[in-house]
């Protein structure tokens, strides 16, 4: 249904319907492209307000990595969380960089980078500080990952 309104919308431009009937021609790589396109997110803070809606209120469990750009740590952390997270697609990771979100470091009493909170729920469920290694990353991650 939804395939049908789309075509009919497209009726006007020539290039996007056969752009359309090349892309809908094979439903079977339809649904492959459909299924592998991940629907976590790496998260980006700007503000406090976007650290409540994008974190605190979110549907999905988040971790967040508190983390500078002159942190030696935080430059190994930050890419070995995103490969574990990167198959989950009910986790979202959010970076907060520490310089810029004075106010984020205080709530949080954030006292050495780098610094990682759960939070699910609105509610933070578990944190570390400092690099670890990817276990303890894993078992955070399955700690989120499980249905409640």
């Amino acid at each position: 249904m939804m395939l049908t309104h789309l075509k009919s919308s497209l009726q006007g431009n020539r290039s996007l319907v056969t752009l359309f009937k090349t892309v809908t021609h094979d439903k079977a790589n339809l649904r492959k492209i459909c299924s592998s396109l991940k629907l976590n997110k790496i998260i980006t803070i700007m503000n406090d307000d976007d650290f409540m809606s994008k974190v605190m209120n979110s549907d999905n469990p988040v971790i967040v990595n508190f983390h500078a750009e002159w942190c030696e740590p935080c430059h190994i952390l930050t890419p070995k969380m995103k490969q574990l997270i990167e198959p989950k697609d009910n986790i979202d990771l959010a970076i907060v960089d520490v310089e810029s979100h004075a106010e984020l470091v205080h709530t949080f009493e954030v006292k050495a980078v780098p610094a990682v909170i759960a939070v699910k729920n609105g509610l933070v469920v578990d944190k570390f500080i400092g690099l670890v290694d990817a276990n303890m990353i894993e078992s955070l991650i399955s700690k989120l990952d499980k249905k409640s």
